[in-house]
């Protein structure tokens, strides 16, 4: 089984009848981990499909294999991909990296300016993450929308995060900032610039020299 085996798209109508059986799993997994997930009903699920902000994952043959969606917070400034969720049985085939990939595309070109966050256990998760660019953040640097927070009510270690006024929990936040990443990227080209003007520099000092030899 490889990832050739699975067809991975932006989840739509067609698709609401996999919701039930995603957010059973969802539920399985927190429980199976002893982790924290905020819990989320079939309806929600469904309605993030219909509004084209979720990616589903369908094995060749039909089955419903992963799937991850979108959440918008602080009006739009903040984008959270969440509810990553793998098949059981499809596990191990690289499926959650894909996922991840695809969702993080959808989300930047749905929301170019947003800082895309996610807050996580998993330590397959946040390798993923800092492959594509998202590094580990305090929980100020993330959307303050009371909304969000409220979502974290259904996970086991509530209490944990209230009693530390919101500033850390069991879960490591990671951030991607689209400014600091053009400001990363501008930089590392102007390096790249001065390597090469220097190094024309150096081979015209040469050619300098060997023609001054050969006079």
């Amino acid at each position: 089984m490889t990832i050739q085996d699975f067809d991975i798209q932006v989840a739509t109508a067609q698709h609401v009848d996999y919701a039930p059986q995603i957010c059973v799993e969802m539920a399985e997994s927190a429980k199976a981990r002893g982790t924290g997930i905020a819990q989320r009903s079939p309806e929600y699920v469904a309605n993030k499909m219909l509004e084209g902000k979720a990616v589903i994952a369908l094995h060749k043959d039909g089955t419903w294999a992963g799937f991850c969606y979108i959440e918008t917070w602080s009006h739009g400034d903040f984008v959270a991909n969440s509810g990553l969720i793998v098949n059981p049985q499809f596990r191990k085939a690289g499926l959650a990296k894909a996922i991840k990939h695809r969702v993080f595309q959808l989300s930047r070109t749905k929301y170019p300016e947003a800082k895309i966050f996610g807050l996580t256990t998993g330590l397959a998760v946040m390798k993923i993450n800092s492959e594509i660019g998202y590094e580990p953040v305090t929980y100020s640097e993330l959307t303050q929308d009371e909304n969000f927070w409220a979502g974290c009510k259904s996970c086991v270690n509530y209490d944990i995060l209230m009693s530390k006024e919101r500033k850390n929990c069991m879960c490591t936040a990671m951030l991607f900032d689209p400014a600091e990443k053009q400001k990363q990227d501008e930089e590392k080209m102007k390096r790249i610039t001065h390597k090469a003007t220097l190094l024309e520099r150096i081979e015209n000092a040469i050619k300098k020299r060997i023609h001054h030899d050969n006079d």
